[in-house]
This record gives structure tokens, sequence and C-alpha cells, in this order.
């Protein structure tokens, strides 16, 4: 993914909900100028939202900002979030919610990455000198 990729956009973002509007228009922008069908934008909204606040909500320390990479390939979109200076984090290792259990019986957290992925087709994970990179992929069909 680099800028000389005309289907590949990356931009960092400072590491705050108040960061959330700009990713939107980031996102809402790179399916625009890559001709990708306005129906898969909430999904891909979804799962860029919950993934980087996630990085927010659990490294409330960090000043580093999060980097955000969107890639086209052919009828699927690659997301990729890069976090700096972290623990390491894969969340295909996270522990699945009981969600066949009453709402009032359930342990709060991991929904929203539950949710994540069954959205996706496959979720890849990379660590290395403690930065975390997530990467979904994502039918657009």
């Amino acid at each position: 993914m680099g800028e000389d990729d005309p289907l590949a956009a990356e931009k960092s973002f400072r590491r705050s909900y108040d960061s959330l509007p700009e990713i939107f228009a980031f996102v809402e922008a790179f399916f625009d100028s890559r001709g990708i069908d306005r129906g898969h934008l909430a999904s891909v909204d979804l799962i860029v939202e919950e993934l980087f606040t996630n990085m927010v909500k659990y490294c409330p320390g960090n000043t580093h900002e999060i980097l955000i990479g969107l890639e086209r390939s052919g009828r699927r979109i690659a997301v990729s979030l890069t976090d700096f200076d972290v623990d390491p984090f894969d969340i295909n290792d996270a522990p699945e919610p009981d969600v066949d259990r009453p709402i009032t019986e359930r342990k709060p957290g991991g929904l929203g990455l539950h949710i994540v992925k069954r959205m996706v087709e496959r979720i890849d994970y990379e660590y290395a000198d403690r930065k975390s990179k997530t990467t979904v992929i994502k039918a657009l069909e």
C-alpha cells in the first residue's frame, strides 16, 4: 500500500474519538475516488470505527497516531490499522461473547469485535517491534 498505488490510500489520525468524523470522511473519499459502491460504506465505517476506538480505549496514555490504510483489490477491500508502541493484541484470539445468553446475563465487552469478525472474509495480524497491524479483508459483493 502506498501513495503511488491508485487503488490504495493511507493516512494517520490523532488517537482520539474526536478523529472519527475525519476518518469517516477519509473512507468516504476513498470509496468515491475508487468507484466503490456506497452500499458497502456503512459496514466499512463500522469496522474502522470498532477497531480504531478499541485502539484508543485500550491504550489511553499512548500519544502515537494510528495509521489507517485502505486498498481495493478487485471485488475486495483491505482495511488496515497500524498502532505504534503497543503490546500485541490479535483480535483473532479475542474470546467470543456468549451471544446465546440473555443480554442481562452477559459480561460486557467483545460484541463489537464479534460483529467485525462476522462481517469480513479474513483478519490478518502482524506484530513486531511494538508495532501492531490488523488488516481485514471484506468482499464488495
